[in-house]
């Protein structure tokens, strides 16, 4: 019994210090936490792909936080900028479209979500990209964790690409992002016997194993059971009762993968 529990904290230690690895690893990645300086010098030295990540305050089930797409969007752009190289990681967007507030309709129906309507977040995604543009970055990549606002995404950057064809300046919608966090992991979910009512749309198997793989602290471990049971009048489409961070972590290496090859064909990197 004393060897089994040295042997667990042992793996505790060791994994403790994978974590902060990654973490010192991508900090000096994060525009936030860079001097203006430091980030002028950064783009004359050729970091000239800035991430925005856009996450989204919204119900998750009474087993994820509201904040469930913020922490994910972030930790996942960072993986993404640190696996392309050259790219910063912009402060993330966590005020979106959610529905109507006033009468509250799709996620505004449930207590802590924030709502902003469609133009308004349209506006501040096309004035951050051009505050980019005005620093010096080149590359302008929308990394959207939610569904409801990727026609927005596309749209902005359709409209400044048009205005910026000669201006040495582009705007992607990196619509791979979402795809591979939704059909792809719902994929790779269903080839190891998951049903797709228990894979689920949101807050199910799929979108909880995601959260536990980037941070256990989103989920409350103990509301799983009652998450099921309530289903969509909790606000839970799915099934997350046998989500693991061994299962999102195989969506966490499909996102990655699939926008870092999306990025470097588009972007023209090796």
């Amino acid at each position: 019994m004393i060897e089994a529990a040295w042997r667990a904290l042992a793996l505790a230690c060791a994994c403790a210090g994978l974590v902060a690895s990654a973490g010192a690893a991508t900090t000096g990645l994060q525009l936030d936490h860079l001097t203006w300086t430091e980030a002028r010098d950064r783009i004359a030295a050729g970091h000239t792909t800035v991430l925005l990540p856009i996450g989204g305050t919204e119900q998750s089930g009474p087993h994820m936080v509201l904040g469930k797409h913020n922490v994910r969007v972030q930790a996942l752009a960072a993986q993404i900028a640190q696996a392309l190289g050259q790219t910063l990681v912009a402060p993330v967007l966590a005020y979106v479209p959610e529905g109507s507030i006033d009468p509250p309709a799709a996620h505004m129906r449930f207590t802590g979500t924030i709502s902003i309507p469609e133009p308004a977040f349209e506006a501040v995604l096309e004035s951050a990209a051009r505050s980019f543009k005005r620093h010096g970055f080149k590359d302008v990549v929308l990394l959207g964790d939610h569904g409801g606002y990727q026609k927005s995404l596309e749209r902005v950057a359709a409209k400044l690409n048009r205005e910026w064809a000669s201006a040495g300046c582009r705007v992607t919608a990196l619509t791979e992002f979402y795809r591979a966090s939704q059909a792809g992991h719902a994929e790779l979910l269903a080839a190891r016997g998951f049903s797709a009512a228990e894979i689920g749309t949101h807050a199910g198997l799929a979108d909880t194993a995601l959260a536990l793989a980037i941070d256990p602290g989103l989920v409350r471990r103990e509301q799983l059971a009652a998450a099921a049971r309530g289903g969509l009048a909790q606000g839970v489409y799915g099934d997350p009762r046998r989500a693991s961070a061994e299962l999102g972590q195989i969506g966490v290496d499909r996102i990655v993968e699939a926008s870092v090859a999306a990025l470097r064909k588009r972007l023209g990197r090796p």
